[in-house]
């Protein structure tokens, strides 16, 4: 355990950010199945609206250093590939 009082407040810190990641982490995880939902449906609309949000989301968390960097541009990569074939062959 630690015995310094700035060493408490680093534990005290760390437990928020863990929290307010996890939140945001998790958040990205639900919306990302969310879009997976309706390109799975072919609801081109919809997936087309979802993706700015997923997009959005994905640079906020990108730029918050809570996912990195690549990681955000991979994902984001994939799922507009599979919105745009759902778009073409509809």
């Amino acid at each position: 355990m630690a015995n310094l009082p700035a060493a408490k407040k680093s534990i005290r810190k760390d437990k928020k950010r863990r929290l307010h990641n996890k939140a945001i982490t998790s958040r990205l995880k639900t919306i990302v199945k969310k879009i997976n939902i309706l390109i799975q449906q072919k609801n081109q609309k919809e997936a087309a609206g979802l993706l700015k949000e997923v997009m959005s989301a994905f640079d906020k968390a990108a730029k918050k250093k809570i996912i990195k960097k690549n990681t955000a541009s991979r994902i984001k990569s994939r799922l507009s590939i599979r919105v745009s074939k759902i778009t073409k062959s509809a």
